[in-house]
């Protein structure tokens, strides 16, 4: 039995964007997230998820949406990571 080569790629290509989104959200927003060894984990973890369910969902229909499938899951996952800014803080109506 023989495996797709291109799901390797895909598998390794998604993992390397997380990493860079990733990346890219720490350097940008280091403040509002928790430490790095959390959020670059997080990206890499919802790159092959993404990638996993895109792959599921579409079948083989190529590299490029199975990348994109992996970059909206990895933002995703990371956003959620997101602590709100010291200047919004809201009060509640009740106190």
């Amino acid at each position: 039995m023989r495996e797709d080569p291109l799901m390797y790629l895909e598998a390794l290509g998604s993992a390397m964007l997380g990493l860079a989104l990733a990346w890219v959200v720490t350097y940008r927003l280091a403040h509002r997230l928790p430490a790095r060894r959390i959020v670059l984990p997080t990206g890499v973890a919802g790159g092959l998820f993404g990638a996993f369910l895109t792959h599921t969902a579409l079948g083989s229909v190529g590299f490029l949406p199975v990348m994109l499938g992996a970059i909206a899951v990895s933002a995703a996952s990371v956003s959620l990571l997101l602590r709100p800014t010291a200047g919004l803080r809201r009060h509640s109506a009740t106190v």
